[in-house]
């Protein structure tokens, strides 16, 4: 079966469910393929459909959840890519697909700033912080221990790197459990920030859970500071968030940083199952990293 022909049902259920409120299609552009499909199908409407049907996130409660945390930040005015007006948050269900909808916004080509990076992050998490809706505590890690239960040894994640990784896991819950929790990105990288017409948005809230936001920090520190040996931008965010009065722990931003470099190892055979060879190189790197911070404190230091 061709690529086309594996896209064409979600590409349906997308249209067919924009058409039944009234909103009709006059393009189909396809701006991400991957475990979800992402399109452009009018002028101002995308749609995000989940074409991973047999991946490990099963259900549609995940979907309702980030729709549910998206409409929160936007309706109080955090720097986020809004779900379209004209349709309901959903999720919604068509031909077997979950899926929803969400306004187009043009991205330019500017790099953003690392002090726009610190300020926009700081901001989502002020508004975060009166989401009252339900979220797991410290979700990502449970379902990322779950997940490594399941992961039989194979060519990139070796027996031995899968023990190291569920012990990573293990340890940082011990210590993050009773850290300041609020509600959280869960995936907060450069690859869900779009600098656009409108500003630096966030994106892509599915990973959102309960935990500190020192995890959200790491998460969008760690390439900076270890894969692109880039303090001076690290140190800049960091900086950049502070100014608006959060209070980071550095104790808790160096659990977080091994914690998020272990949940980024696990995931990577579902994320990149055919990884490049600069991808295959990362994951090294990241499980070779994990390996020298076994019992060494303070790997983020300032």
């Amino acid at each position: 079966m061709s690529r086309y022909e594996e896209i064409h049902r979600p590409i349906r259920s997308a249209t067919e469910t924009a058409a039944a409120f009234g909103l009709f299609h006059d393009r189909c552009d396809i701006l991400q393929d991957g475990h979800t499909l992402v399109l452009r199908l009018t002028d101002s409407l995308v749609a995000r459909v989940v074409t991973d049907c047999d991946g490990p996130r099963q259900g549609s409660a995940w979907f309702a959840r980030e729709s549910a945390v998206a409409c929160h930040l936007a309706n109080n005015g955090a720097p986020v890519i809004p779900m379209h007006p004209q349709i309901p948050a959903g999720p919604h269900e068509h031909l077997g697909h979950t899926l929803n909808f969400w306004q187009f916004v043009t991205r330019i080509d500017e790099k953003p700033t690392p002090q726009d990076i610190g300020k926009t992050l700081a901001q989502c998490h002020a508004v975060l912080r009166t989401y009252d809706g339900p979220l797991e505590e410290l979700g990502i890690v449970f379902e990322t221990l779950s997940l490594l239960e399941q992961t039989i040894p194979n060519q990139w994640l070796s027996a031995e790197n899968i023990t190291l990784l569920k012990n990573c896991l293990h340890t940082s819950l011990a210590a993050l459990r009773s850290s300041p929790m609020q509600s959280l990105h869960g995936d907060a990288h450069e690859g869900n920030l779009l600098n656009t017409t409108e500003g630096l948005l966030w994106t892509d809230w599915e990973d959102t859970f309960l935990g500190p936001i020192e995890w959200d920090l790491a998460s969008i520190l760690w390439n900076a500071l270890y894969l692109d040996k880039d303090d001076a931008t690290a140190a800049a965010i960091i900086d950049s968030y502070r100014r608006e009065g959060a209070i980071v722990s550095e104790e808790i931003l160096d659990i977080c940083l091994i914690a998020r470099a272990a949940v980024m190892s696990a995931w990577y055979p579902i994320l990149y199952p055919n990884p490049s060879a600069d991808r295959q190189e990362k994951l090294r790197f990241r499980l070779e990293w994990l390996k020298q911070t076994q019992g060494v404190s303070h790997v983020f230091t300032r």
